[in-house]
């Protein structure tokens, strides 16, 4: 693989996390498809364990807290590269807040994914998320 198809590969990488983010900051259910993969396998304290894009799009609309909003940021991202598959690692902080105001709660979290090259672009086929600490604020 040449040095431009592993530096494309990265970002595009790098963009499916942003794409994941915005999915959850801005409740996009209908564009899960484009972060991913249709047996995706999300592992969560909050969720357990969540098989299929089905269900982990039910449990996120179910989830959703009525005036609360969620600023996710990533951070420390790590891409390790094997043909068409890729172990990705990240920290995120993320910010619950209400329309105007100040953070109300904020929490610290570790990330692991399996990212995968479909026809359609790279998608998630696991994510893993411990949290590593919250604070009330």
């Amino acid at each position: 693989m040449s040095t431009n198809d592993l530096i494309g590969d990265r970002i595009e990488i790098a963009d499916l996390l942003t794409r994941f983010a915005l999915l959850l900051d801005e409740k996009r259910w209908e564009d899960a498809d484009t972060v991913f993969t249709d047996d995706v396998a999300v592992h969560s304290p909050r969720g357990g364990e969540l098989c299929g894009i089905d269900k982990v799009v039910g449990f996120m609309r179910r989830s959703e807290v009525e005036g609360q909003h969620a600023q996710h940021t990533t951070t420390d991202l790590l891409v390790d590269l094997d043909g068409d598959q890729a172990a990705v690692s990240a920290n995120s902080t993320v910010y619950y807040y209400r329309d105007g105001q100040a953070p109300h709660f904020t929490g610290g979290l570790r990330q692991h994914f399996t990212a995968a090259r479909t026809p359609a672009g790279w998608r998630l086929r696991e994510v893993r998320i411990t949290p590593a600490w919250t604070r009330e604020n």
